[in-house]
């Protein structure tokens, strides 16, 4: 195993392996050092919604042909209140589409296009002096414990990674709401109800219908973050789902057994600044969005984009203008689509018995609905904040 390289990539996830993908294909080493197993990594069940810039990354890295062939393209959403529908046109409203493809057939897809950069089940990884210009990363592999020596490092490895562990807390400043609510999740082998998702605000709760393909279904509903999955049977959780749909949309639902079901909590985080010397934080290491805005996987694709052009940068030019710039330029559009995430998340769903509360998420869907300047600035922030 090699002892030096240009660039250690923490986290398999990806937005490691996007990354690690796109500087193989620009001639800069890297190596990524993964605590799971690759079969764990690649069964993960996660977000779906994939923004044009995310789409276009993909395709820049060489692996977006079965997304593009099997995928989903929206050309809006739907927003439902009550029996009240209003779809937003979000493709005549920017010119832009997203695309339904699961999270992790894009995992598989880039497990496919970068092995033999990935060191799988890389334990007890530690950072070490990455406030100097020769940072390193010990860890341990098949009882062995190595040390690689590089330029840089970036922590792709999520929320309760080691990277963002491993700065000082006198050195970043954390920003953090929790929500007292969660999503219970449902994959199931059942046509979608709608082809678009369907986002819907009921004095019960919120629930969201999403998909991933044309035969699985992607379905969620608010619940308290004490509920365990046992309490939630399958026969429950669609009497639920559809109670809180308008009758034109229940109507349709086709029920089926669940594949998959979860419990999500909800909660907004950012971290400031996203670089430490030569250690650089990417995706949820350093920002945490509640998923109503499907924002989770864009943005940290959208903070691959800017550390892969700042890497080349350094490599190609011998400059560092957008290493420098890298936090940010990050920071501006995660703090807008945080903005976005928790607007969407208190209008959508039910976080107060208080009569008022409930009137004025109403008031507001209907000014939506009436307003197509109003449903412009969703659809804008929905399709992505691309700059």
């Amino acid at each position: 195993m090699i002892n030096k390289t240009q660039v250690i990539i923490v986290g398999g996830g990806p937005s490691g392996l996007l990354l690690a993908r796109l500087l193989h294909l620009h001639g800069i080493d890297c190596l990524v050092l993964e605590r799971q197993s690759q079969s764990y990594v690649a069964e993960r069940v996660r977000a779906g919604i994939l923004e044009s810039g995310t789409v276009d990354m993909l395709q820049l890295a060489g692996v977006a042909q079965r997304a593009l062939k099997e995928g989903l393209f929206h050309d809006g959403l739907v927003l439902t209140y009550g029996q009240q529908q209003h779809r937003i046109d979000v493709k005549g409203l920017t010119g832009s589409q997203v695309l339904a493809y699961g999270q992790t057939e894009i995992q598989k897809d880039l497990i496919a296009a970068t092995q033999g950069q990935v060191v799988w089940e890389a334990h007890d990884v530690a950072l070490h002096d990455f406030y100097t210009d020769h940072p390193a990363v010990t860890f341990e592999f098949d009882g062995v414990t190595r040390r690689v020596d590089c330029d840089f490092i970036i922590g792709c490895d999520g929320y309760h990674g080691i990277s963002r562990a491993s700065v000082s807390p006198a050195d970043i400043t954390v920003y953090e709401r929790l929500l007292p609510v969660g999503w219970l999740g449902v994959l199931a082998d059942a046509p979608p109800v709608s082809h678009e998702v369907v986002y819907a605000n009921h004095e019960r709760g919120f629930a969201l219908c999403s998909m991933r393909s044309p035969t699985r279904s992607r379905y969620y509903v608010q619940c308290p973050t004490t509920d365990s999955i046992e309490q939630w049977s399958d026969e429950r959780f669609w009497q639920e789902l559809k109670s809180r749909l308008p009758d034109a949309i229940s109507s349709r639902l086709q029920t089926a057994p669940s594949i998959e079901k979860r419990i999500v909590p909800l909660r907004s985080f950012v971290a400031e600044p996203m670089r430490f010397g030569q250690l650089f934080l990417v995706g949820d290491a350093a920002h945490v969005v509640p998923p109503t805005g499907a924002k989770g996987l864009n943005l940290a694709v959208a903070d691959v984009r800017l550390l892969f052009q700042a890497l080349t940068e350094h490599y190609q030019s011998q400059r560092d203008d957008l290493l420098d710039q890298y936090s940010s330029r990050a920071l501006a559009r995660i703090w807008k689509a945080t903005r976005f995430s928790w607007w969407l998340t208190q209008m959508t769903h039910r976080l107060s018995d208080e009569p008022m509360a409930r009137r004025l998420q109403l008031a507001e869907l209907d000014y939506i609905a009436q307003s197509p300047a109003a449903s412009k600035v969703v659809a804008e922030n929905y399709a992505g904040l691309w700059v």
